[in-house]
Parts: C-alpha cells; structure tokens; sequence
C-alpha cells in the first residue's frame, strides 16, 4: 500500500489500515532507523497521552497560556 505526502505535508492512511485501528483519532509519530513509525494513542490511554506530553516538555502552565493566548485572539 502506498500513502503519498501532500504539499503541506499530510498523509492519508490507507482504509485498509485504519480499519484495524477503530476508534483511533491520534498516532504517536516517530523516526526510528530511517523509517517512519506510527503509534495509535487510544482514548482510554491517557497515561499515554501524558507521558507523551512530558517528553514534549509540556506542562499544565503550558497549556494554560496557550488557552489563554487563543481566547485573545
């Protein structure tokens, strides 16, 4: 299967992939040895979600300014 990058850098997972991740809105996206790998973040994992927030360096002040940022636009 193939999926082809856009020109602002987007991919389309092929159905045939997708479907084996039901319910799945976030992948994980890392490079390891040349390749591209995607991880799916489920919605009942939120220690992964956290853990990835962490590694980011994001914190919940982080968060909060980026909120506030937006609602004063």
């Amino acid at each position: 299967m193939l999926a082809k990058k856009t020109s602002k850098n987007q991919l389309t997972l092929p159905k045939a992939i997708v479907e084996h991740f039901p319910g799945v809105d976030y992948f994980d996206v890392r490079e390891e040895d040349g390749r591209i790998v995607l991880v799916p973040l489920r919605p009942n994992r939120a220690d992964e979600v956290r853990a990835k927030l962490e590694q980011l360096g994001i914190r919940d002040e982080d968060i909060d300014a980026a909120v506030q940022w937006a609602r004063d636009r």
